[in-house]
């Protein structure tokens, strides 16, 4: 029995560029690069230091503040170059992989037997620790807590997200491991939310609670299922944990491999053959992009994770640790001469003053990175309300955060959110503020004084 998530308000943004539902193997990368930054919070303690060689699983570093909790390098090979940055703060570690990847063995798991501390033990050990994550404050789980529930979204609805029913196909057995283990690490429920019309092989687990999902963007963040199905309280902390790293974590207890392997969509305008591709996490961008139709003389922008939230790299950049993405969008750096004072027919807008977006709405549209506006102080146009499906008032929170007023961010529902579910109120601000920047440096700053 499912139960029903029918989702009113948000914005689909239809966007040239989609991924064809073909998945090659990417270029072998030379390097793999793992970036602390991507886990928010964690100060490394590095273990793997310069010359060192660590196999697939072997620890990179820990976070000071959680030993217990480690995170390993996705292949083998030789750690080249640690970057640092000031105050020698470790910016990132580039390991030189081996062609044939050797892997730490973990051994094969006995889920029947384990109990809920040998099985947190296990993903702290072996490094899958990192892809479970907690609301509030949208960071690494805290292992030492008790989660009143654990969420997992199968829908993606983002623009030109991966399609997870695609990326997921004939991993049955590695989800139906992960999500035995998660059964045993919380006293409440495993909610997976699916597409309404979709075929999830999420969808025929046990252990978990069904609930299928429809309506706009932002449906299928797991911000938005919280919300709609159990919402978090003063003192209540959930789990998330996203489709694909249930696969790795899947993998790691029936084989005892840290197999970091990814399925991503490489999609945007800019590229001529949208496709999947499997790499692994950490693995140089340009495997991906250039030896498949993006121009490298062409003035784009390439983003690890989708258009609303992703994290621009350079063309020498590597994946990100969460991202199952690679979107390459041309750079929106041009003047538009009396842009504001003329009909508009390429372009998505909430509002009919000027656009007619409204008026074709099957349309997919050909965008850049161009704001088409500059940053101003907060205008009232009730634009956030619309495309905001959180009981939750937006504009209130975002204001709450920037003068930091602790007890007003708790009453207005601080403790649900997390940056990307402010990603489309960003998108149609007509101040043009940095919303999810503000929600991240409100969150910090509830994690310092309230923990």
């Amino acid at each position: 029995m499912s139960n029903d998530i029918r989702i009113k308000k948000g914005l689909d943004i239809k966007l040239n560029g989609e991924a064809e539902k073909v998945a090659e193997q990417a270029i072998i990368s030379n390097y793999c690069t793992i970036r602390p930054e991507d886990f928010h919070g964690v100060i490394p303690k590095l273990v793997a230091k310069e010359g060192t060689t660590v196999k697939a699983g072997d620890t990179l570093f820990y976070d000071k503040n959680y030993e217990t909790v480690k995170f390993s390098s996705p292949v083998s090979g030789k750690v080249i170059e640690v970057v640092r940055g000031p105050k020698r703060r470790i910016d990132a570690i580039k390991i030189e992989a081996d062609k044939p990847q050797n892997y730490v063995d973990y051994g094969v798991f006995n889920l029947d037997t384990a109990k809920p501390e040998d099985v947190k033990a296990h993903l702290l050990a072996s490094g899958c620790w990192p892809f479970v994550k907690q609301r509030p404050y949208d960071v690494i789980a805290n292992p030492e807590g008790l989660p009143k529930a654990i969420f997992i979204s199968g829908y993606a609805s983002a623009p030109l997200a991966a399609d997870l029913d695609f990326t997921l196909k004939g991993k049955e057995a590695e989800l139906q491991a992960a999500i035995t283990a998660l059964v045993k690490l919380t006293a409440g429920k495993v909610h997976v939310s699916v597409g309404k019309n979709s075929n999830s092989p999420l969808a025929g687990l046990s252990g978990t609670t069904l609930h299928k999902v429809s309506g706009p963007h932002p449906s299928g963040n797991v911000g938005t299922q919280i919300n709609k199905i159990d919402p978090i309280n003063k003192g209540e902390v959930v789990w998330t944990v996203n489709p694909q790293d249930l696969v790795i974590i899947g993998e790691l207890l029936l084989t005892g491999k840290f197999n970091a392997e990814r399925i991503v969509a490489l999609v945007g305008t800019s590229v001529k053959k949208p496709r999947y591709f499997k790499t692994i996490i950490g693995s140089e961008v340009a495997t991906m992009v250039y030896d498949n139709g993006v121009d490298k003389d062409a003035n784009d922008r390439i983003i690890s994770g989708n258009v609303l939230s992703g994290k621009q790299v350079k063309p020498d950049g590597n994946l990100d640790y969460y991202s199952n993405v690679i979107s390459v969008i041309p750079e929106g750096d041009d003047y538009e001469f009396f842009g504001w004072n003329k009909p508009v027919f390429n372009k998505v807008s909430t509002s009919r003053a000027l656009t007619f977006s409204w008026l074709n709405p099957k349309k997919k549209y050909d965008l850049n990175t161009n704001t088409n506006g500059e940053h101003r102080a907060f205008v009232t146009t009730g634009t956030y309300e619309e495309v905001f499906p959180l009981d939750i008032f937006p504009m209130q929170i975002l204001k709450a955060c920037m003068y930091k007023d602790l007890d007003e961010m708790e009453a207005l529902g601080m403790y649900e959110v997390a940056p990307e579910d402010f990603a489309l109120t960003e998108f149609v601000c007509v101040s043009k503020q940095p919303h999810q920047k503000i929600i991240r440096e409100g969150l910090d700053l509830m994690l310092k004084e309230i923990g």
